[in-house]
């Protein structure tokens, strides 16, 4: 039974500033959470992924849930067509609040 293809990872330009407001040794969990689980069917539901209802301001149309007590937010929107994609944001959830960047996020 033949694979399918890959999707291909666009970070986008903030997702840098975005991590690096996490800790250290979550940096390569949350990197290989991100392959792991978009690499392939990144628009299907998962109990850790999932469609947002109402849009963000980074016009994301997924969340994915990772890391200990699932802490660590990733946005993307998958084009598959294009077989990619786009990270648009790295976050950190702390009880009802989300934090991007070291700046609350408005859920």
């Amino acid at each position: 039974m033949a694979k399918s293809r890959a999707y291909i990872l666009i970070y986008d330009t903030g997702v840098s500033d975005h991590i690096a407001t996490v800790e250290k040794k979550y940096h390569s969990l949350i990197r290989r959470e991100i392959e792991q689980q978009l690499r392939y069917e990144p628009n299907v539901e998962t109990r850790n992924r999932k469609p947002l209802l109402r849009a963000s301001s980074f016009a994301s149309a997924w969340e994915l849930r990772i890391g200990p007590n699932n802490r660590f937010r990733v946005f993307y929107k998958a084009d598959d067509e294009l077989r990619t994609v786009n990270i648009l944001a790295i976050g950190v959830k702390i009880k009802d609040r989300l934090y991007i960047g070291g700046k609350e996020f408005e859920l």
